[in-house]
């Protein structure tokens, strides 16, 4: 080959890497104007949809925008793709010639994402609808509404109102953040749900007789209980056997994975003043940097992988769920492989948990070491290999050294003290077994539910006003003021043997080294009162 040869070859492979180049930087620039809606988005609408999205295109057109701006439009991926369903399927109904499915569960979106709701399902949002029948839920089931319809007191003016829903306050609160038992309405009056349907491994319904008595408009279509939708509940029990609601997270038809990776995202669930993530991170560095660097965290990456696409800010899916340059980039779907303590319970647990996610409560090392799968040691690697993106070895160590610290004491000051003693008014017989029923236990619940789980969650993301004066302070004012002295006056009127049960376990909790503050105080008071000349009349 001569050189001339050689040098048209150099040219013509030049060219082609060159021409290659502006290609590549030209269908990036058209992604990106797209994704910000400078120019339409190239879609495709495959056949066996098209009918629906030019229906739907009238009749619901913000639906079929969403779903233009989709992923899944740029893919081909339209309404009968997720829709579809088979006739044996318990909510399946014919739609102008097709077989759909009245709502899309993570059984239907595990088709092409199997990975992902796998992940999911074995989380701890994914059990999130345990909470019925819970204490929690006894609260809004009895104490705020009524485990049955009851008639009204008065007449409400300008509305016909012959019952009262006693689970209202279920329905629209607990319901919709931690999911419910999805019903149909049944023929016969009832609720139809997956206890009645029984599905088998594959979500077919093995109850045909449930099936039949499924209550349907004049199309076909099963009626929906509403009492349990709209749900879009984190832990939502499906007719199908199914766990969860993926539009929890990924909004219904554009499943945007900018909206996701958003700290608003988790603000629905993650507020108020038991759980306040939402309000502690918008005060936090981590929040504060956030809102001003926002347009510059390439929210719209493919991938969003810290180190690698951005590095200016952590929102609530960095630290637990996104993909980061530490860890190849790996999105989990349970947010629960990162953190190290569980803050929910009266007293905080390390995570160690077994190989179906439960965190381990056995106390017998032995047997721990035969349960726990995963270790909470493992989680908080994890974690760190996160914080380790912006922070330094000895201020990520440092942190968990101070977060450590703060939950150990509250355990051991506060609450454990507190389980205690309410367990002895109890066995002594001073405490019923009815729930909120006594002062007490109302004072127990703001201690651990609200004020102790605030300064523990203050502690875990670096929020030292919920740390302190929200969370400490309050729990410690809460312990001294009225949750000894209610209980110590319950034990006086008791009976002397109730009485000798609980001050006996009041006494040993005040007599610790932590308490001698309190103690010390008042025995002198009484001390000087008693050594006092009595006032002559």
């Amino acid at each position: 080959m001569t050189l001339r040869t050689k040098q048209w070859v150099i040219a013509a492979l030049a060219t082609v890497f060159l021409v290659s180049l502006v290609f590549v930087q030209w269908m990036e620039v058209i992604r990106k104007s797209e994704e910000s809606g400078q120019r339409p988005v190239s879609i495709a609408v495959p056949a066996s949809s098209k009918a629906c999205a030019d229906c739907h295109g009238s009749t619901t057109p913000a639906l079929v925008d969403h779903w233009e701006g989709s992923t899944h439009a740029r893919k081909g991926v339209a309404c009968v793709e997720c829709h579809s369903a088979e006739t044996d399927d318990a909510d399946s109904f014919e739609h102008y010639g097709v077989t759909i499915a009245t709502i899309v569960t993570p059984r239907d979106c595990g088709g092409c994402h199997a990975e992902v709701v796998a992940e999911f399902t074995g989380s701890h949002h994914a059990k999130a609808g345990n909470i019925l029948a819970s204490l929690d839920n006894f609260l809004a089931e009895s104490v705020e509404g009524a485990r049955m319809p009851f008639n009204p007191h008065s007449e409400t003016p300008g509305r016909s109102v012959d019952l009262v829903s006693g689970s209202a306050s279920v329905d629209v609160g607990c319901k919709q953040c931690h999911g419910s038992k999805i019903g149909f309405q049944s023929s016969d009056g009832g609720v139809i749900t997956v206890d009645d349907l029984r599905p088998d491994a594959d979500g077919k319904p093995t109850n045909r007789d449930a099936v039949a008595r499924i209550a349907r408009n004049e199309n076909g279509k099963p009626l929906l209980d509403a009492s349990t939708w709209p749900n879009t509940g984190i832990g939502r029990l499906n007719l199908d056997g199914s766990l969860g609601s993926c539009s929890a997270c990924h909004s219904r038809h554009d499943f945007s994975p900018r909206r996701a990776r958003q700290p608003e995202n988790c603000g629905k669930c993650h507020l108020g003043p038991d759980h306040p993530q939402k309000e502690i991170y918008e005060e936090s560095k981590h929040g504060v940097a956030y809102r001003d660097l926002r347009e510059t965290m390439n929210l719209d990456a493919e991938d969003w992988v810290l180190g690698v696409d951005y590095t200016q800010a952590p929102t609530c899916a960095t630290c637990h769920m996104s993909g980061h340059s530490r860890n190849d980039g790996k999105v989990t779907h349970d947010p629960g492989l990162r953190i190290s303590w569980t803050n929910r319970p009266p007293v905080s647990l390390v995570m160690d948990t077994d190989i179906n996610n439960k965190v381990v409560t056995s106390t017998d090392p032995a047997e721990r070491a035969q349960l726990v799968s995963d270790t909470w040691q493992q989680k908080r690697q994890r974690m760190k290999d996160v914080c380790g993106h912006c922070h330094t070895p000895d201020y990520i160590n440092g942190f968990y050294e101070q977060y450590d610290d703060l939950v150990i004491l509250y355990n051991e000051k506060f609450a454990k003290p507190g389980i205690a003693i309410m367990k002895a008014l109890a066995d002594s017989g001073l405490r019923t077994p009815t729930q909120f029923d006594e002062e007490i236990e109302w004072i127990w619940f703001y201690l651990w539910h609200h004020e102790g789980r605030r300064a523990r969650h203050g502690a875990a993301m670096m929020a030292p006003d919920y740390a302190h004066w929200h969370g400490m302070y309050e729990v410690a004012e809460r312990f001294y003021m009225e949750l000894i002295p209610v209980a110590q006056e319950m034990a006086a009127h008791g009976t002397a043997t109730q009485k000798a049960a609980v001050d006996a376990v009041i006494d040993e909790v005040l007599a610790r080294p932590e308490h001698q503050w309190f103690l010390a105080d008042r025995a002198a008071r009484q001390a000087a009162a008693h050594a006092a000349p009595e006032v002559e009349q």
